[in-house]
């Protein structure tokens, strides 16, 4: 078991021990003349032919190995509640962000355009549970964070059209990959971040400077009344993140005592 780097963090976190099963698929390839039981020197086929014979055509030769045909690829759409095809979604995404949302927004970087987060089937509607031919929408939801809003757009698959647009504040999904990465980024360009640094140095040897160099998973961080500093307050009304960096092929970092606000783009440390 490793353990959890903590020589300048902190207390180590006791039992940790998080493990990524992964599951390898083999693909086999059958070559004329070797399957079955029977592919043996003098065995025989179903018509009772020897098994060279079988491989042979009728002036002896040799004939061809047979390629079985690749499975077909993903369709561009989806039938009744089957889930989103990759065309599907890189439709819906395109056509969710219009040119009025892609002008009026910014993602976690500040650059033009919302954060994206998730794309996914919306459910029927109460009269459309029993129908098989009822319309496919998708759910697309982004983060904006020139206003810290929570935007959902509904797309018809069939029309291409936006049938429906919420907005909330205050309601922090799960965050992207993305902001995962932006909230690194800030935490090691921070004064605040030496300590993660050298946490990483002491188990690599190497320098930290990009948060491509870590594995990274964390959590929304909401304020607590009393419970952090006051450069935190906003947190719930802002996207902030407390981050788990591990070491590619290392150890956890222990990085918990830091918040970091996507929004005001701040890192502060809770107090103790």
């Amino acid at each position: 078991m490793r353990k959890i780097v903590h020589r300048h963090l902190g207390k180590v976190v006791a039992g940790a021990a998080i493990a990524v099963a992964g599951t390898a698929v083999m693909v086999g390839i059958t070559l004329p003349g070797t399957a079955g039981a029977d592919d043996t020197a003098g065995g025989k086929t179903a018509s009772g032919q020897s098994v060279a014979q079988a491989g042979q055509g009728a002036d002896g030769a040799v004939a061809p190995g047979v390629v079985e045909k690749a499975p077909a690829a993903e369709g561009e759409k989806g039938k009744g509640r089957d889930p989103l095809t990759d065309d599907e979604i890189q439709r819906v995404e395109k056509i969710a962000v219009n040119p009025q949302l892609l002008n009026a927004s910014e993602d976690v970087e500040g650059d033009r355009g919302p954060e994206r987060l998730t794309v996914d089937l919306a459910d029927p509607k109460a009269g459309e549970l029993d129908d098989p031919n009822a319309p496919r929408r998708a759910n697309v939801t982004f983060y904006d964070y020139r206003d810290d809003t929570l935007v959902t757009r509904t797309v018809d698959l069939d029309s291409g059209k936006i049938v429906a647009t919420g907005t909330q504040h205050g309601v922090q999904p799960p965050l992207s990959s993305a902001e995962y990465a932006e909230a690194a980024s800030l935490l090691i360009a921070d004064p605040l971040g030496a300590d993660l640094k050298a946490d990483y140095k002491d188990a690599t040897d190497k320098e930290l400077t990009d948060p491509n160099q870590l594995l990274l998973t964390g959590a929304v961080y909401r304020a607590v009344p009393g419970g952090q500093p006051a450069a935190l307050d906003k947190c719930g009304e802002h996207r902030c993140v407390r981050l788990f960096p591990k070491v590619k092929n290392g150890p956890w970092i222990d990085a918990r005592a830091f918040v970091i606000d996507l929004s005001a783009r701040k890192v502060a440390k809770l107090e103790s």
